[in-house]
C-alpha cells in the first residue's frame, strides 16, 4: 500500500512537474492573442523598393536595396493590389476607424485647429471638411468623432498598445492631437505633426536650428536622444524595442504601432546607407532618398530581429504598409502614372505584406484588392475579437484571405474622394473589378481605364466606351451618396459641384 501511494505520489509529481512546464512553454503560447506589429511608413511609393510588386523587376527595385521586405514577404503574404488615400492624414484616420474618407470627412492633411491647407482655386471651392481630424470626444467643430478606435478596442481587450513615431491623426489643441486619447497606452514621438523638423538627433529633431523658431514639428519623448548623432528612424525603432521588451517581460500581448516619418519630407540623409547610393551613381537628393528607404528597411530587420530573440516570433503577427505613394519630389514609379494626392495608381496604390504564423502561407502572393480601412477589422479579427469585426462601417477583414481561402469580393467597388483644392485638382475615384473611373470636380471631366490591360493608365476610354462610363459614374454617384460625401462648390454659382451621374446623363 505504502509503495502504491508512493507511486501515485510520484506519478502525480511528474504529471505536475510536466503541466507545469508545458504551461510555461508552447501551447498555452499557441492560445494566447497573437501580437501585431503595424510596421506603418509615410510617402512610400509601390515600387520604392527591391521586392517586385509589379509583374517585372523595374528600375526602381534594382535600385532600392530592402533586404528586411524581401524576408518579410518570403515570410508572409504580398498583395500586389493594396490601396491608401493619396494623402496621410485621410488613411490614418480609415486605419483607425474602418471608416472612408468620404464618409468620415477628414479629406486632406491636417495641423493647426481651424487651419485648412487647401489653395484658393478660380473655379470651385473646398467644402466645410473635418479639417481638425479625428477625435474621441464629440461636438468638436470639424473633427470625424469616434470613440471606439483601433488601439482601445484592442487596449480594452488585454492588449498593450505602443504608438512609436508619426500619428497625424488630428490638429494641434484638439484631443486628437495625443494618441494617448485615442487609445494608446504609451506614446513615444507622436502628436499632430505629419513630418519632423528634422531627421537628425544633432539638431534634436527640430526645426528650430535653421533659426526659425517654429516648434510645431518638435516630437515628444525622443529628448534622450537629443544631440546625439542618431538618425530619427533609428531611435524610433529603439524605443520601440524596448517598449516590446517590456510587454513581454510583463506577459501581455501588445499591438505595436509602429509609424516611421520615413520616407517623408525634409529630405535629409540617413548617414549609415547615403554613401553607398552615391557610389551608384545617383545625384543628391536620389541618394538621400534612397538612404531614407534602407534606414526604414533596416528599422524592420531589427524589429523582426527582436522578436526571434525574445522568443515571440511564432505569435506575433507582422504587416508592413504606407500611408499613400511618393512624394512628387522623388523618382516616379514607374510604370504607375501619378503620385501622392493625385487620384491615377502612383499616389494611391502602396505596398502590403503581412507575415502570420501558422495561419499564412510563406511566399504567397495575392492580387486582392485591399483598401487602408480594411486594416481596422482585420486586426480586430486577428486579435480574435470577431464580435467587435462589424463596427467597421466600410472596411472589410482580409483574415480570409490570408488564411488563404477564396475571396468574397472579386468585384468589390472601391471609392477615393479628395474635394480638396489643394497641389491636385478635386476629385473622385472609383474602382470595380478592372474598371476604374476618375471624376474631376473642376471640369466635371471623366477618365476612364482598364488597369489589366493598362496599369500606367496612358489610355483614357470614357470616350470609346461609354456604357462602361456611364455603369461607373452611376456607381460612383451611388457610393458618393451612401457614404455622405462632400462636393466642393462652384463659386460662379454657389451650387454643389454635381454628382458623376447628373453630369454623364447629359453626354
Amino acid at each position: 500500500m505504502i509503495k502504491q501511494s508512493v507511486k501515485i505520489f510520484l506519478l502525480g509529481l511528474l504529471v505536475g512537474m510536466s503541466f507545469s512546464k508545458v504551461r510555461g512553454s508552447d501551447i498555452p503560447k499557441k492560445n494566447k492573442q497573437p501580437n501585431i506589429v503595424f510596421f506603418f511608413v509615410g510617402d512610400m511609393g509601390w515600387l520604392d523598393t527591391s521586392v517586385p510588386f509589379y509583374k517585372e523587376v523595374t528600375a526602381l527595385n534594382e535600385r532600392y536595396h530592402t533586404p528586411n521586405m524581401e524576408r518579410l514577404a518570403r515570410e508572409g503574404m504580398k498583395f500586389t493590389q493594396a490601396y491608401a488615400s493619396a494623402v496621410c492624414t485621410p488613411s490614418r484616420v480609415s486605419l483607425m476607424t474602418g471608416v472612408n474618407a468620404a464618409r468620415h470627412k477628414v479629406t486632406n492633411w491636417t495641423l493647426i485647429k481651424d487651419e485648412s491647407p487647401d489653395n484658393d482655386d478660380e473655379v470651385v471651392k473646398s467644402p466645410d471638411w473635418n479639417l481638425n481630424g479625428l477625435s474621441p470626444i464629440p461636438n468638436i467643430p470639424h473633427t470625424f468623432f469616434h470613440p471606439e478606435n483601433l488601439p482601445l478596442l484592442l487596449s480594452q481587450n488585454e492588449y498593450r498598445t505602443i504608438h512609436v513615431g508619426k500619428a497625424h491623426f488630428g490638429a494641434l489643441g484638439t484631443p486628437g492631437e495625443n494618441p494617448l486619447n485615442l487609445g494608446f497606452d504609451l506614446n513615444i514621438g507622436g502628436n499632430a505633426a505629419g513630418g519632423p523638423g528634422s531627421y537628425l538627433g544633432i539638431h534634436n529633431f527640430s526645426s528650430t536650428w535653421k533659426g526659425s523658431g517654429n516648434t510645431l514639428l518638435d516630437l515628444p519623448g525622443l529628448e534622450a536622444y537629443h544631440g546625439e548623432a542618431i538618425y530619427l528612424t533609428e531611435a524610433l525603432t529603439r524605443e520601440g524595442l524596448k517598449a516590446v521588451s517590456k510587454a513581454v517581460e510583463d506577459d501581455k500581448p501588445f499591438y505595436l504601432y509602429l509609424s516611421h516619418y520615413a520616407n517623408h519630407p525634409p529630405r535629409e540623409k540617413d548617414e549609415r546607407f547615403y554613401q553607398n547610393y552615391i557610389d551608384q551613381g545617383l545625384n543628391e537628393l536620389e541618394a538621400t532618398y534612397a538612404s531614407m528607404i534602407e534606414g526604414m528597411d533596416n528599422s524592420l530587420g531589427d524589429i523582426m530581429d527582436h522578436l526571434e530573440k525574445l522568443g515571440v516570433n511564432d505569435n506575433t503577427i507582422v504587416v508592413f504598409m504606407s500611408d499613400n505613394g511618393p512624394h512628387p519630389q522623388v523618382p516616379q514609379n514607374l510604370p504607375l502614372r501619378g503620385h501622392k494626392l493625385g487620384p491615377y495608381e502612383g499616389g494611391i496604390r502602396v505596398p502590403l505584406l503581412v507575415k502570420w504564423p501558422t495561419v499564412t502561407l510563406p511566399g504567397t502572393v495575392s492580387e486582392d484588392c485591399i483598401i487602408i480601412e480594411d486594416i481596422f477589422p482585420t486586426f480586430l479579427e486577428m486579435a480574435g475579437l470577431n464580435s467587435l469585426v462589424n463596427k467597421s462601417i466600410d472596411g472589410q477583414s482580409f483574415v480570409p484571405i490570408l488564411k488563404g481561402e477564396p475571396s468574397k469580393s472579386a468585384d468589390r467597388p472601391l471609392l477615393w474622394h479628395f474635394p480638396n483644392t489643394y497641389f491636385s485638382p478635386p476629385y473622385s475615384a472609383v474602382r470595380k473589378g478592372n474598371w476604374k473611373l476618375i471624376y474631376y470636380h473642376v471640369d466635371q471631366k471623366f477618365e476612364l481605364f482598364n488597369l489589366k490591360d493598362d496599369i500606367g493608365e496612358s489610355t483614357e476610354l470614357s470616350n470609346t466606351n461609354k456604357i462602361k462610363t456611364k455603369e461607373m459614374a452611376e456607381l460612383m454617384t451611388k457610393l458618393l451618396k451612401e457614404t455622405g460625401a462632400q462636393m466642393p462648390t462652384i463659386i460662379a454659382t454657389g451650387r454643389f459641384v454635381p454628382y458623376p451621374d447628373q453630369v454623364y446623363s447629359l453626354h
